[in-house]
């Protein structure tokens, strides 16, 4: 671990810490960088998984058949 001299907004800071519920600024940050990289872990394989069901899709859209029968 690397120690930094940052400033940090206190408003926010406190507001983060209420919402994580940690004690110490470093844990406050800490937590809100581990829950910043999930976040953007999960928006990422949530849209790879929408990626693949428009795919899916698309391709019975094309399909004269599957279109046939959803008009029916």
């Amino acid at each position: 671990m690397t120690k930094r001299l940052i400033d940090v907004d206190d408003e926010v800071l406190e507001a983060a810490r209420r919402v994580l519920g940690t004690d110490t600024m470093k844990d406050t940050v800490n937590a809100a960088l581990r829950a910043s990289v999930q976040a953007a872990e999960r928006r990422q394989h949530v849209d790879l998984a929408a990626l693949k069901r428009f795919a899916a899709a698309s391709r019975d859209l094309r399909d004269d058949d599957v279109m046939a029968d959803a008009w029916r």
